[in-house]
């Protein structure tokens, strides 16, 4: 008995410790939320479901079964519904990775590395694809390179100069390689831009002493440095691209191009629900496999020191006479992969008829125009669209409601993990909250569509709710805002909360008055990136929205899948408009900045 009563006031102890109180309902809930949500969805597909009687007569609801599994891999719609949308996956994570490092890696030595002019400005530009939709591009490129052997109506290319593209150019594998890469390549930009900022001049000077050409330091000295931002580059890139559902939804399915996301939505939709949640899990495997290769290869390599406590300065490259040309070179490139679609798909907005681009077929219909049976089914222009001014308010009760929430909720894990780096509870926290960031957004959809549909435990069903959307955004964007939150928090010296505790402050007075307020520049830096990842997030919300939780991005899928174009680039277009005003914003008031670390 006493031994129990001991026990009791030990685990009383415990608890009655505020940190480690906080810790266990932070685990507890993070295991709610994560852990067993993938263990649901795995569950599921080992169970037979009454509704599997209408697939074979030998199901027994309830009992444990490999049919699904067996169906998927090995059956004779195994490579419809797997083997050919997993090909085309793998295609696209490939030649994606590839064409965005070398982007990316060319682009950010220029900026780093070079005496090139305006440096603060092409940073911005060239950072602008990241801020914008990965979806706005594959929009832009329809109403550009259509045809009307498969769009229906012709493109600006076929209206303008009679060039007729080839489906192969107008849709399928080549733009949708062609557009993700010219939005990934931004991750290259950031994360070898920072690796090339933090190498000292110091190296390059000594081997060009030697006598070394400027190919062999890039060769020997700064490629070998520079290789870790690489492969992460590399890992990271892939893992989005073979989950990504946006693009290949926009310029795939009209041609029956499916991969893995697609067929997973697809799968669902037509109520093939089990077979949808594997291909998920596959998903999720597949980005924790390349994660986990992309630890082995960094771990596996020498690390080298090349910041010291001594001030280096940055030998800047002479471009000399190149400098024209590679000035040229990118303002083409960013004509074309930034301006010029944002500028067709503004003007698409405009034109009464697709594919039309005279003077007399200008309207501010889509607009301003009321309900007119005899455009796009009688829709009203957007601001006198009911449905649209409700999925502007959603959209800025989800991404404000949800970007506000993960950065506490990371200001506070960024606590618990900083202040236990030492503990078994802070590796933890730290570990289990990074898992979403593991999941491909549309497989995360399709875990929480499987859980919340519902009554769970305590948790009443959720399926079609703001609350469900709300929830699983904070769970999904909480790595993001947990990185920031130790980032933050590692930098405040715990003597301050020591001080305030010798005062008598409690611990909730001591983060309201000492940590909160000395976090704000972190705080503002990790809502900012939360803000622009939920406003232009379609992925992780095309499974959970209805008529009456729709969002922008959500409209915009619709109204491309209607086939009114001019609705769905008007959206996209105040999606863009709101983003890049936010990060404007931001970045003047607060100076949360996503370029730290960018030349300039």
């Amino acid at each position: 008995m006493k031994r129990i009563e001991r026990k009791l006031n030990q685990c009383k102890h415990i608890l009655g410790n505020p940190y480690n109180a906080i810790t266990a309902i932070a685990i507890a809930a993070l295991v709610f939320l994560i852990v067993v949500p993938v263990w649901e969805i795995i569950r599921t597909t080992l169970i037979w479901s009454p509704r599997d009687l209408r697939l074979t007569e030998s199901a027994i609801p309830g009992n444990f079964t490999l049919f699904h599994w067996i169906r998927i891999f090995h059956s004779n719609i195994s490579k419809t519904l797997f083997y050919i949308p997993l090909r085309n996956s793998l295609l696209i994570g490939i030649s994606v990775s590839a064409l965005s490092i070398s982007l990316g890696s060319i682009f950010a030595y220029i900026v780093t590395r070079t005496d090139l002019p305006y440096k603060k400005l092409f940073s911005f530009l060239l950072m602008a694809p990241y801020i914008l939709p990965s979806w706005y591009l594959s929009m832009a490129w329809l109403i550009i390179f259509k045809n009307e052997r498969a769009g229906g109506r012709p493109g600006f290319l076929q209206a303008l100069f009679s060039f007729n593209a080839p489906n192969w150019l107008a849709y399928g594998l080549v733009p949708v390689v062609v557009t993700l890469s010219l939005h990934y390549y931004a991750y290259t930009f950031l994360l070898v831009s920072s690796a090339l900022n933090s190498i000292g001049g110091d190296l390059e000077e000594m081997a060009e002493i030697k006598g070394a050409s400027r190919f062999t330091i890039l060769r020997k000295i700064t490629f070998p440095l520079i290789l870790p931002s690489l492969l992460s580059s590399f890992i990271l890139t892939f893992s989005k691209a073979i989950g990504t559902f946006g693009v290949p939804a926009f310029l795939g399915l009209r041609v029956r191009f499916y991969t893995l996301s697609t067929m997973l939505y697809s799968s669902i939709r037509s109520r093939q629900t089990v077979e949808g949640y594997i291909l998920s899990i596959i998903l999720i495997v597949m980005a924790m496999l390349t994660i986990f290769m992309n630890q082995k290869m960094i771990g596996s390599r020498k690390s080298f020191t090349t910041i010291s406590g001594k001030a280096s300065r940055k030998n800047l490259v002479a471009l000399g006479t190149w400098k024209p040309l590679i000035l040229t070179l990118l303002i083409v490139f960013i004509v074309l992969a930034v301006l010029f679609p944002t500028g067709i798909l503004i003007l698409n907005t405009f034109t009464l008829q697709d594919g039309v681009y005279s003077l007399d077929n200008l309207t501010m219909h889509f607009w301003l125009g009321a309900s007119n049976p005899e455009i796009a089914a009688g829709e009203p222009g957007v601001f006198r669209n009911p449905q649209m001014i409700r999925g502007f308010l959603n959209t800025m009760q989800l991404v404000l409601t949800s970007s506000i929430a993960a950065t506490l909720i990371g200001i506070l894990f960024g606590y618990i993990i900083s202040r236990g780096r030492s503990k078994f509870s802070g590796k933890l926290v730290e570990q289990v909250s990074f898992l979403p960031y593991l999941i491909p957004s549309i497989a995360f959809g399709a875990i929480y569509l499987s859980m919340f549909s519902k009554r769970n435990l305590f948790i009443p069903s959720l399926y079609g709710t703001m609350t469900l959307m709300i929830l699983i955004s904070i769970v999904k964007y909480l790595p993001f805002a947990t990185r920031a939150g130790t980032s933050t928090m590692m930098q405040i010296n715990q003597e301050l909360e020591e001080a305030g505790l010798v005062k008598g402050a409690g611990f909730f007075a001591r983060f309201k008055k000492i940590l909160i307020p000395l976090s704000k520049r972190g705080f503002m830096s990790g809502f900012l990136l939360i803000f622009i990842s939920a406003m232009k997030e379609l992925d992780l919300l095309v499974l959970l929205s209805t008529p009456s939780t729709s969002t922008l991005s959500s409209l915009t899928y619709t109204y491309q899948e209607l086939g009114f174009e001019q609705f769905s680039s008007a959206v996209i277009t105040i999606i863009m408009i709101i983003t890049v005003a936010v990060y404007l914003a931001s970045e003047k008031l607060a100076h949360a900045d996503l370029s730290q670390g960018i030349g300039g």
